[in-house]
């Protein structure tokens, strides 16, 4: 497994189309720094790229060109395998689609980054009792999320990633199930858990009420060519 990161996130001249779509979509970077403790926002229309970026910062795509480090490693020179276990160390991903499974519990679904890792004890436990107390979930944790809402499954999603206090955290749309009142309780929770442990996080949103509380945000119209009508 790769070593255990430094802070920050550092892209250089990252690349990226679809194989087979000549004329098609392309994604260019000339250059992204994120400093630990600090939060990001990618911004933009639908279509522009930006799950496409967070799949590639994460590994789970891999670029054309470009470099792409998450603290001392550079994920884009990692095999398929080293990728994938550096995400389990060191990366917390929300994803859109929330990708739990449905068959287990919400405590069960939480805690899945300790049992990859087998470390899932009695301080893991706490951790993520004391998530979804901030998240307003906790009343469901021996429930199985098949029997949640979306915006319920949507927070255990947000606490499954913060679980194992990762230093790199990477959310695609973690409010939009939300109303605006429980969407802010899931971004103050991210941002306020970053700069506590010096981690990065990078967040995708529609929400322009949202990009205020951001150290930075980045525009997908910067890096994203729509493809050719030519």
């Amino acid at each position: 497994m790769p070593d255990a990161p430094a802070s920050g996130l550092h892209v250089n001249d990252l690349r990226f189309a679809y194989p087979g779509e000549s004329g098609g979509f392309r994604l260019h970077v000339p250059r992204l720094d994120l400093e630990g403790g600090k939060a990001l926002a990618l911004a933009g229309p639908s279509g522009a790229g930006k799950s496409t970026l967070v799949r590639l910062l994460t590994g789970l795509l891999p670029p054309s060109a470009g470099q792409i480090h998450l603290g001392a490693s550079r994920l884009d020179a990692l095999s398929h395998e080293q990728r994938r276990a550096f995400r389990l160390a060191h990366i917390g991903l929300v994803f859109q689609d929330f990708a739990l499974l449905d068959y287990l519990t919400v405590g069960e679904n939480i805690l899945l980054p300790h049992q990859f890792r087998g470390d899932a004890g009695t301080a893991a436990r706490k951790r993520a009792h004391d998530l979804t107390g901030r998240l307003q979930i906790s009343q469901y944790l021996d429930k199985r999320v098949s029997q949640l809402s979306q915006g319920e499954r949507q927070r255990v999603a947000v606490a499954r990633a913060l679980v194992h206090e990762p230093q790199f955290i990477f959310a695609d749309e973690p409010t939009a199930s939300l109303d605006p009142s429980r969407g802010r309780i899931v971004v103050d929770l991210l941002i306020e858990d970053v700069r506590q442990r010096g981690a990065c996080l990078v967040m995708v949103t529609h929400d322009p009420n949202l990009l205020p509380f951001f150290d930075q945000t980045v525009r997908m119209e910067d890096f994203a060519a729509p493809a050719s009508t030519s």
